[in-house]
């Protein structure tokens, strides 16, 4: 099971954004494998950019989120009091960004490695990153 940071779930599904062809491949396959998931707090930060129009989902939100949720091929974590009192433990060089704090936090505590392109989360050294190789 891997995690998918926001940016990461967002360009797998909408075709677009930085993924490698080897990524994209990859996380086809742990779909295929239901061996993907996401905090809840993707699901916060996605509409949050979608009602800013910083992304478009179509035909709407809620039919767009209900089919990139299907538990077909991915998994919706929770967050909950453990994943709040673990981001308050970050180090203090952590960025402030409150998703990925949650979301990092969520890698941790599951101990599942996440998928991400965010350097800052990637040099933290907090949490596994998954490497497609794996």
């Amino acid at each position: 099971m891997v995690l998918l940071d926001t940016h990461i779930w967002l360009w797998w599904l909408l075709g677009d954004g930085a993924l490698r062809k080897k990524e994209r491949l990859a996380l086809d396959k742990l779909a295929e494998s239901r061996n993907l998931c996401i905090s809840w707090t993707t699901l916060w930060e996605t509409e949050m950019l979608e009602r800013k129009a910083r992304i478009t989902l179509l035909p709407d939100f809620q039919s767009w989120i209900t089919q990139a949720t299907n538990e077909a091929f991915l998994t919706v974590l929770a967050v909950d009091l453990d994943v709040i009192l673990t981001q308050r433990n970050l180090p203090e060089s952590f960025h402030a960004d409150p998703a990925d704090r949650l979301i990092v936090a969520t890698a941790m505590l599951s101990g599942y490695p996440l998928v991400t392109h965010d350097q800052r989360i990637r040099n933290s050294g907090v949490c596994q990153i998954w490497d497609p190789g794996h």
